[in-house]
């Protein structure tokens, strides 16, 4: 009897105790994650709602101490709505409405003279305070809307990376940039309050043990660092303006992890304004969503691959004439001329053609189609961005010595920035390929972060390759860049440059006076914490990348430097 008595009592006690935990588990989700909503709808309950309310996940940048900058987020407020027949004067609640917010006088009189519409918007975005003080004038015909509204505090800032809201038809969805690529983690099923206390604790459980953070609705975190943002920004800014390329870009990038802390291009848009843009290509991303013949920045890969073969070493040489015959086609350094013997460093500092063409003749066709196939060059380098391109590869998969040549420094196959940045990123990673990504995690309703996992790492290139062409690169910084004098006394660079004619479409040959100029450096060379790449689509002025990106090079390098303390290596 008292066995059984205990048993009751003890399940007595644990109902009370679950019921409790569920209470407070619902007070929490009312009082502080819901608060504020709750608060609104309060308002709300004496005014009209608006059919188009929406609500949506924020994207967040990320400091480098690790704190939130708001990138994307759902604004709360109101708009102002007229009910025509009932205005009894129109001109005078114009004029009391005007001095709290502007409205559009055209507009506003149109919309009161129609006398058979029972309702028509005539301003929009007010704040609480702006609604409140409409609210106390107690104008008859003039009701107060609760609108919600997507704003980007930054503006322009990473605005190809965010993307923005639009319509899709009667819907709004992402349409560019993150904004697309994570609009279903972004876009919240439901706009009601209420969920049972079941439901949530077993709805985030479930978040939690996600595979997939990208399944689920909440906040997207980035590694987009926003004073490294605005640098790179303002960089290529710079270079647009003294330059005048058609497109400029940049990406900077932990080569270890292939973190994305800056991703941006010119010319860009404004987000909040999309709809006054009069040149939609700006909302794309070139440095995913475009491919180029990238040109001499393929080299250190070529003589990294024929490297890690045993094909040659530094100090290999070869007689070179200024020129090789290919299938019957002259292929040439850049200047014709011929140096006579030289090494495979003379080859990445002077950026010689021919020798890149010896070193896969050396290691051959196949192995060196391999290693650019390993490099990830010819696929998607998987980024959390849409309408990634894929690069072309024809001429080191069916191609035939003309093309294995002109492919060996960076013509006649095409690749995305982001594709080229991350094969690049090899050199610096020691010999493994990082997955390039924007996105580390998904903030839940709870605050609880989701990190987003990625795929191991697959190596390409054997350490002590890695290690030697990033010793070939410094040289070519500290010696051959511009004479050497960019060189840094107490930080080594490993860099390179890259000046690639440009196509003719349809396949006749190249333009004789247009170019693409490119860049890419890591630092400090044996222990690198950066990778940063840089291009410029057909600048004037100058016909070599070495004059016109080289020097922002140097100015973003001094900022990471500077920004984040890196100690000197040398």
């Amino acid at each position: 009897m008292k066995s059984s008595f205990v048993r009751r009592a003890r399940l007595l006690s644990f109902l009370f105790i679950l019921a409790a935990l569920l209470l407070v588990v619902r007070l929490y989700f009312v009082q502080i994650v819901n608060g504020k909503a709750y608060e609104r709808e309060a308002q709300g309950q004496y005014v009209a709602l608006s059919s188009e309310k929406e609500d949506r996940g924020g994207i967040f940048l990320t400091k480098k101490d690790g704190s939130l900058v708001v990138a994307a987020v759902m604004q709360a407020g109101w708009r102002v709505a007229i009910q025509p027949k009932l205005l009894a004067n129109a001109p005078d609640a114009y004029e009391k409405l005007n001095q709290i917010v502007p409205v559009d006088k055209v507009k506003y009189f149109a919309s009161s003279a129609k006398t058979t519409d029972p309702y028509e918007e005539v301003a929009f975005r007010l704040t609480d305070e702006q609604a409140a003080k409409i609210r106390e004038l107690r104008i008859a015909g003039v009701i107060l809307v609760q609108d919600k509204w997507r704003l980007y505090p930054g503006g322009s800032l990473a605005s190809q990376t965010i993307g923005f809201v639009g319509f899709q038809g009667d819907r709004k969805v992402g349409v560019y940039g993150l904004e697309r690529y994570w609009n279903d983690t972004l876009s919240k099923s439901s706009n009601g309050l209420y969920v049972n206390p079941f439901a949530e604790i077993f709805t985030n459980l479930e978040s939690l043990l996600a595979s997939n953070p990208k399944s689920e609705e909440g906040d997207v975190i980035t590694s987009i660092e926003p004073f490294v943002e605005q640098r790179l920004e303002e960089t290529l800014e710079q270079v647009m303006k003294t330059y005048e390329p058609k497109i400029a870009g940049g990406i900077v990038m932990n080569p270890r992890t292939g973190e994305i802390l800056a991703i941006a291009a010119r010319p860009d848009f404004d987000p909040n304004t999309y709809s006054t843009v009069s040149n939609p290509a700006v909302f794309g991303n070139p440095l995913v969503d475009n491919i180029y013949e990238m040109g001499s920045i393929m080299k250190p890969l070529t003589m990294s691959a024929a490297l890690d073969a045993g094909a040659v070493t530094p100090a290999t040489t070869y007689n070179d004439k200024g020129f090789v015959m290919k299938s019957g086609k002259k292929i040439s350094n850049y200047d014709f001329k011929g140096r006579g013997v030289v090494s495979m460093q003379t080859v990445l500092s002077e950026s010689l053609n021919t020798g890149a063409s010896f070193a896969v003749d050396k290691m051959g066709h196949e192995v060196f189609a391999s290693y650019v196939r390993a490099y990830g060059l010819g696929e998607a380098t998987g980024i959390d961005l849409p309408n990634e391109a894929v690069g072309r590869l024809g001429a080191v998969e069916n191609g035939t010595d003309v093309d294995f040549a002109s492919a060996s420094f960076g013509q006649g196959i095409a690749v995305s920035p982001i594709e080229m940045a991350s094969a690049l990123a090899v050199l610096a990673n020691g010999g493994r390929l990082p997955e390039p990504h924007v996105v580390t995690g998904v903030r839940y309703k709870t605050g609880v972060v989701k990190k987003v996992t990625l795929p191991a790492q697959k190596q390409v290139l054997k350490p002590e390759t890695a290690e030697t062409i990033s010793a070939m690169l410094t040289k070519v910084y500290d010696d051959a860049l511009l004479g050497g004098i960019l060189k840094q006394e107490h930080y080594s660079i490993a860099a390179k440059t890259g000046t690639a004619q440009i196509a003719i479409p349809g396949g006749g040959g190249y333009y004789g006076d247009r170019y693409l100029h490119s860049f890419f450096g890591y630092f400090p060379s044996q222990d690198p914490k950066f990778i940063v790449f840089l291009f410029a689509l057909e600048p004037q002025k100058e016909m070599y990348a070495s004059h016109t990106l080289a020097k922002p090079f140097l100015e973003i390098a001094k900022f990471l430097i500077n920004y984040y303390n890196i100690p000197p290596d040398r």
